[in-house]
């Protein structure tokens, strides 16, 4: 099965940028670009490809040590921009130093469990569309016109393993299982000795 970890935006968030979005569905040669679900919309933390499901167990396993001791942090999704002239995207703002923190945790539990190299340069952003061959203008220009947008913030609070399937070319994305994000413990303060 072919799987991904990500952060889920609330539905407001993603309500929010759906109203942002859906003018630049009427730009010229937006048509031609293979826009993304907003059912689906979603911040990778790390990519993992195909899995064998006997992997699974202690993928879980690495994943739940991975969500201990990264805390709860607020993002909300802001401006945009594009990858080259093939992928237009969502930005990220907010406490993205731990998000990208978080990132890196679960790469290398995944790569410890799955033999795989862990992965680099994590950009967090939320994918919106996708060149269908002659998009490269609108996807300028699209990016151009997102680049002042500013959602509320919401706390992320939880990572989830996805499964990502394809049903008449589009993707569909279930969870496969979720973590609460938990910050590290610290130890209770004693008093100073009495004298």
């Amino acid at each position: 099965m072919r799987l991904f970890v990500a952060v889920l935006p609330p539905a407001d968030a993603v309500a929010e940028l759906a109203a942002a979005v859906a003018p630049l569905r009427a730009l010229p040669g937006a048509e031609r670009l293979r826009w993304t679900a907003e059912e689906g919309w979603h911040l990778t933390l790390a990519f993992l490809g195909s899995v064998p499901e006997d992997q699974l167990p202690p993928l879980r396993a690495a994943l739940g040590r991975a969500a201990l001791g990264s805390p709860p942090h607020r993002l909300c999704l802001a401006g945009g921009g594009h990858f080259g002239d093939r992928v237009l995207w969502a930005g990220v703002a907010g406490q993205t130093r731990v998000l990208r923190s978080l990132a890196q945790g679960v790469t290398r539990a995944a790569a410890e469990v799955l033999d795989a190299a862990e992965q680099s340069g994590f950009h967090p952003h939320l994918t919106l569309a996708r060149d269908g061959r002659e998009g490269r203008t609108v996807i300028r220009t699209a990016a151009e016109q997102l680049a002042g947008f500013q959602g509320a913030g919401w706390p992320a609070a939880e990572f989830r393993l996805m499964r990502s399937d394809f049903d008449s070319g589009r993707a569909r994305y279930t969870t496969v299982d979720r973590w609460p994000l938990t910050p590290p413990l610290t130890p209770p303060l004693t008093p100073p000795p009495p004298g």
